[in-house]
């Protein structure tokens, strides 16, 4: 019973995870780039598949193989997602404002600016991983203080694992509505939320850099 109570709520806390500051900034800032409902949904799926199969393997290499791993590491793979979302949002800028100058030159002026419209989710995949990596000490911690045995602590990793995709696919289709191909036409608003969500990338991707560095 003492094992049931935590498994059950696993999902449930999955999803909410999905919804911390970090996640969100990163996600955000992915789907600007989506003019369809689906492919943002997808980067939500896919997101939680980087995130859930890194926390899963690193679960496994301690909780299986018995490593310790040292706290100061989780620190380095913190300041990791620091650098990520500094170069998530500083990329984004720069594909704007490249656009931006291309289309003052009346250069593809039919296609539209601000979308990616190629369908793989490589992007989302790998944010994924490297937000799976910085939060697996935490969550691998709490697992092995409040679960016994090692198969319900790999279960309660896994329940979890889904409800952050569950988390991120909602997530994620919330950000891309403002994209979709029904406000395409409302170019000033998407233009304000591409710089928006660059901007926050960045200074939040400062703020985790000093907090793990400082």
């Amino acid at each position: 019973m003492e094992t049931t109570f935590p498994l059950l709520f696993a999902a449930v806390v999955g999803f909410g995870h999905a919804f911390e500051a970090d996640h969100l900034v990163a996600v955000s800032n992915i789907v600007t780039k989506r003019d369809k409902l689906n492919l943002a949904l997808k980067d939500g799926i896919f997101w939680g598949l980087g995130h859930t199969s890194m926390i899963f393997l690193i679960g496994l290499v301690v909780i299986l193989g018995k490593v310790a791993v040292d706290k100061t590491v989780f620190a380095w793979f913190e300041a990791l997602v620091g650098f990520m979302l500094i170069g998530l949002g500083c990329f984004r800028l720069f594909q704007f404002f490249r656009h931006r100058k291309l289309h003052r030159r009346h250069i593809d002026h039919e296609h539209h600016p601000l979308m990616d419209h190629h369908h793989h989710h490589h992007l989302a995949y790998g944010v994924g991983l490297v937000h799976g990596l910085a939060g697996s000490g935490a969550m691998i911690l709490l697992v092995m203080t409040e679960i016994q045995g090692s198969f319900n602590s790999l279960l309660y990793l896994a329940i979890f694992g889904v409800g952050s995709i569950a988390g991120m696919l909602v997530a994620a289709g919330i950000f891309s509505l403002p994209f979709s191909r029904k406000l395409h036409g409302k170019h000033g608003l998407q233009s304000g939320l591409i710089l928006l969500s660059s901007v926050l990338c960045i200074g939040y991707g400062a703020f985790v850099l000093a907090v793990n560095l400082g």
